[in-house]
Formats: structure tokens, sequence, C-alpha cells
């Protein structure tokens, strides 16, 4: 059975912010040291607090539940994206993919495929990500996203961004 996707509301603020959680100790494990990790993603109260924040101002975040009924609370949400008009001065077009996730039990099943057609379809975007995560670069890749020559640090995790844009 396929996770279900559907738009957030502010009543999945903590399992949406457990799945992130979960996600960034899945995906960045090997990426940001083990310490920093641990620590960037030990504060589930501050990430529900940022969930609710942003989607009870209208955020466009969906998210794919479980489709495990006996999941733990904590494994409830599998992935999510969301995006926005772009934030950046230089925005490449005005589009922007803020984040996207999956679970590692759900990657490659085409989960994150599914997330981006619905949130973003074909139209022109952009993203941040970091420069050593190959196996994210790889995903955009084949999504249609592509390098633009722009980078940054991020001081959340200490590694360095580059922009991808779809046109």
């Amino acid at each position: 059975m396929q996770p279900v996707i559907r738009p957030a509301t502010v009543d999945d603020a903590e399992a949406g912010a457990w799945c992130h959680l979960l996600c960034w100790r899945e995906a960045y494990a090997g990426l940001v040291p083990a310490d920093l990790l641990l620590e960037r993603t030990s504060d589930l109260e501050r990430r529900v607090e940022r969930w609710s924040t942003r989607l009870a101002a209208g955020a466009d975040r969906w998210i794919a539940l479980n489709p495990d009924p006996a999941a733990p609370f904590e494994d409830r949400v599998v992935g999510f994206i969301g995006t926005g008009p772009g934030r950046d001065e230089d925005s490449p077009v005005p589009f922007e993919l803020e984040a996207i996730y999956t679970r590692r039990a759900f990657w490659r099943t085409g989960l994150g495929g599914r997330l981006l057609d619905v949130a973003v379809g074909k139209q022109p975007a952009f993203l941040w990500v970091f420069e050593g995560n190959a196996q994210a670069r790889t995903f955009y890749q084949r999504h249609g996203f592509e390098p633009d020559g722009t980078g940054k640090h991020d001081p959340y995790f200490d590694l360095h961004e580059i922009r991808l844009v779809r046109r």
C-alpha cells in the first residue's frame, strides 16, 4: 500500500515535526558530524512550533501518511514537501521548493517523485541542497534541476549549499 499524500493542517504539526527531524537524521548522517546532527534534531518542541506557525500562516505544505495503521505516532508522517514564492533576492524563477524529505524506508519507492508532482508539477522552480548530498542531487537531476552556479553557507548544519534550478 502506498502513502496517501494530502495537504498538511495545523493538526499535523507534531507528526510533521517528527518526520522532519527523523528525515534530517537519516538524510544527513555522514554529512553532518554526529554530535551536531543529534543536537540539531533533538528539539521537537521548537520544530513543532515552527510547523504550527508556518501552517497557521497558510504555508503550502503536503504530507505523506504512513500506510501502516499500526505505526507509532512519530512514524505517522513518512514524507513532506513545502513550497512557496522564491525567498532569494535574486530568485532565478518565482517558485521555490523549500523542502522535500521522505523517511529512509520510503527512499527509492517513488514517494519523493509523487510529492514533487503534487506540489510542484512541471513548473519552473529552484531549491537549495547541500553540495555533498549526492543522493538528493541525483534525485533533483532526474527531475530536471541543474546547478546555476550560486552557493552559500548553511550555518545551522555548517555545510555548503548550492542552488538548483529547473526552468
